[in-house]
This record gives C-alpha cells, sequence and structure tokens, in this order.
C-alpha cells in the first residue's frame, strides 16, 4: 500500500493549503534527483512527493482521497481522477525551490528577478607612498566604469518615447514552458527570451547608449585616506560602483592599497625600523648622535661599548593606528657598525699602535670565544 500523503509531505490532515504548500516545497528541495545525482532512494522519494502533492493540492482530489483514501484517487478504482506521473508539481516555481536551497544561486521567483537590483562593486588598485599611508592623504583620481547614460536617463529608449511592457512575459520577465521529463510533464520558469527578462521592450532606441542605458564614462574621484592604511587595505567608497537595474541603488567602490618601499625606513604593521650605521669610535665611547624616524630626526645618546647589531625602541615614533590615530607604533633603531676603508699610513700605523694596546679586559666576547676553542681542542 502507498503511504498516506499526509504523512509523505509531513502535514496533518487539517493543514491549510498554504501549508501543504510550504511542505511540498522542503520536501522537493530536500530530495531532488538534481541535488542527489545517481541515488535512487531520493529519486523514488521525490516521485512520492511529487505523487502526494498533486493530489493534495487539487481540492476535488484531496477531497476524494480524505473521504476514500488511494481508492478514491485510483484510476483504475472507483474514485477516479488519475494519482500521479502525468501530472507534475513543478507549477510550483522551482526557482523559488532552488533559491531557498542555495541562497539565490537559480534566480528566483519573478518578482525578484524584475524587481530593483544593486549594482555590481569595484575595485580599484591604488599606490601610496610610503609617508602617504603612514599619515594619511587626499587623493584624487579617475575611475572608468559603466554609468547610466544621460541622454536617456538610463531607460534605453530614445528621449520623448518610454519602454513598453513586454507583450510575451506581461511585465513579469519570466515565462512558464512545459517540459516532458522523466517524472511527467513539468512546468518549468524561465527568463522571458523576448525581453531577457527586463519587463519591458523598448521600441526606439537611445541613440547614444543603442538601447543599453549605459554608457562607458570618466569620472574624477576624490578620496581621504586615513594614516596608518597598509598594503592590502580596503577603503569603501559607498554608491561609486555601477548603476543598479529596475531602479536599483549604485554599488560600491572599493580601493585597495599598495604601499611603496622607502629608502630608510621599513614597516611591520604600525612599528617602524631603520638601520643607522655607526662608527668605531662611536660605538666605543658612545655619545650624542641622530636618528632617523619618520617624524624627523631623534637626538639619542649611544652607551660606551655599543655592539653591531644592538636595538633600541623608541616608543610611540611608529605609525598611527588607522582605527585610533591616538595610538601609534614603536621605531626600532638598529646600530650597524661600519669599518672604515681606504686607510692611509699613518692611520694604519695609529690604528696598529692602538690594537697592539689592547688586552683581553678589552674584548671580553673574543676572549671567552677563544677560551672555549682551547677547552674543546684540548
Amino acid at each position: 500500500m502507498p503511504r498516506d500523503y499526509y504523512e509523505v509531505l509531513g502535514v496533518s490532515k487539517g493543514a491549510s493549503d498554504d501549508e501543504i504548500k510550504k511542505a511540498f516545497r522542503q520536501q522537493a528541495k530536500k530530495y531532488h534527483p538534481d541535488l542527489h545525482p545517481g541515488d535512487k532512494e531520493a529519486e523514488t522519494k521525490f516521485k512520492e512527493i511529487n505523487e502526494a502533492y498533486s493530489v493534495l493540492s487539487d481540492p476535488d482530489k484531496k477531497a476524494k482521497y480524505d473521504r476514500f483514501g488511494h481508492a478514491g484517487v485510483d484510476p483504475n478504482g472507483f474514485g477516479g481522477g488519475g494519482g500521479g506521473g502525468a501530472y507534475s508539481a513543478y507549477d510550483v516555481d522551482l526557482g523559488d525551490i532552488f533559491s531557498s536551497f542555495f541562497g539565490g544561486g537559480f534566480g528566483g521567483s519573478s518578482r525578484r528577478r524584475t524587481g530593483p537590483q544593486k549594482g555590481a562593486d569595484l575595485k580599484y588598485h591604488m599606490a601610496l607612498e610610503f609617508m602617504e599611508a603612514a599619515f594619511g592623504c587626499t587623493k584624487t583620481f579617475q575611475l572608468t566604469k559603466e554609468d547610466l547614460c544621460k541622454s536617456c536617463n538610463g531607460s534605453g529608449a530614445q528621449p520623448g518615447t518610454t519602454p513598453e511592457t513586454c507583450p510575451t512575459c506581461r511585465g513579469a520577465g519570466r515565462v512558464q514552458q512545459q517540459t516532458q521529463t522523466l517524472f511527467g510533464m513539468t512546468m518549468v520558469t524561465k527568463s522571458c527570451p523576448n525581453c531577457n527578462g527586463r519587463g519591458t521592450v523598448i521600441r526606439t532606441p537611445c541613440t547614444q547608449c543603442r538601447g543599453k542605458g549605459r554608457l562607458k564614462t570618466v569620472k574624477n574621484l576624490t578620496v581621504v585616506i586615513p594614516a596608518g592604511v597598509d598594503t592590502g587595505d580596503m577603503l569603501p567608497v559607498r554608491g561609486e560602483g555601477e548603476p543598479g537595474t529596475n531602479g536599483g541603488p549604485y554599488g560600491d567602490l572599493y580601493i585597495e592599497f599598495k604601499v611603496k618601499k622607502h629608502e630608510v625606513f621599513e614597516r611591520d604593521g604600525i612599528n617602524t625600523s631603520c638601520s643607522v650605521p655607526i662608527t668605531f669610535a662611536q660605538a666605543a665611547l658612545g655619545g650624542e648622535i641622530e636618528v632617523p624616524t619618520i617624524y624627523g630626526k631623534d637626538k639619542y645618546t649611544l652607551k660606551e661599548g655599543t655592539q653591531p647589531g644592538d636595538m633600541i625602541t623608541l616608543r610611540s615614533k611608529g605609525i598611527p593606528n588607522k582605527n585610533n590615530p591616538n595610538m601609534k607604533g614603536d621605531h626600532i633603531v638598529k646600530f650597524v657598525l661600519e669599518v672604515p676603508t681606504g686607510l692611509s699610513r699613518e692611520q694604519k700605523q695609529l690604528l696598529t699602535q692602538f690594537n697592539n694596546s689592547l688586552t683581553d679586559r678589552n674584548y671580553a666576547k673574543r676572549s671567552q670565544f677563544f677560551q672555549k676553542i682551547k677547552n674543546i681542542f684540548k
């Protein structure tokens, strides 16, 4: 015996037409063969769901089924009326089923397709100098994009005329087509071939845009770039994308930044760094030197015996945080010892005399290193 049709759809016997239709959509979405290719069990369940809905959605068949059960709708029984294969429940828009399952990927009902839709978003790549990105700036640039034709105001029709309602779909933008499938005759909703889903047709196209309603335009834009942006950051400019359709709003423009390298400074997030060369005398004796930051030069007193690679951190001398300009990163300075070259004979003699005057006390690390070597090769 076939299963109870109410049980198949998961509704009670007193369910309303809307509840039955909703239950069918949920079940059809779950077991549709296109979503389960090669799955015989899903195919069987879908046929069962289809058969149940074809009866319960028809008031006459439903009344006979409620009174006589399956016998009331069996074409070979006393009820007559047929209950299956030749009729398909696809007259419920499959676009609604698929869009609810895939989030709109298969289109939807004609109301959604012909209603106002937001325009496409655009992306623009902008190169910034290191300091422009660090402190922010104002930039003016040209953007090439599609925009509404000014001659026809985006209608696509020659000024003085208007688009007409499509006679094929009567403005819906969608038409239904009957198709024979494995499950019987189905009604599939498709985009109207006469108006390409717009719902209107243009008898006299605009001569400027040739009926498209859009033209390639070059627009000058000025944007304020906040301090602290970095490579890969994006700045949204609302409403500067492409125009929407059917009266929908413009899309947005997203500016993606690429920050150029600096000849002195490097960057790690909001922290900056640089290497400062110092002489042997400065390293040995210490003293006041100037160190560069993105804000200018700072005075710093080197300690005696500064070693190559020693680093200092200058707090809040880095880049402002783009989300909180009052917060700044740090600046790290690495000292690099520069060995003098091109010495004269006299300089070499003086340097030799000085070197001969030094002892292991002056070279603690060097003496410790060679002591370790001696211990290894005893």
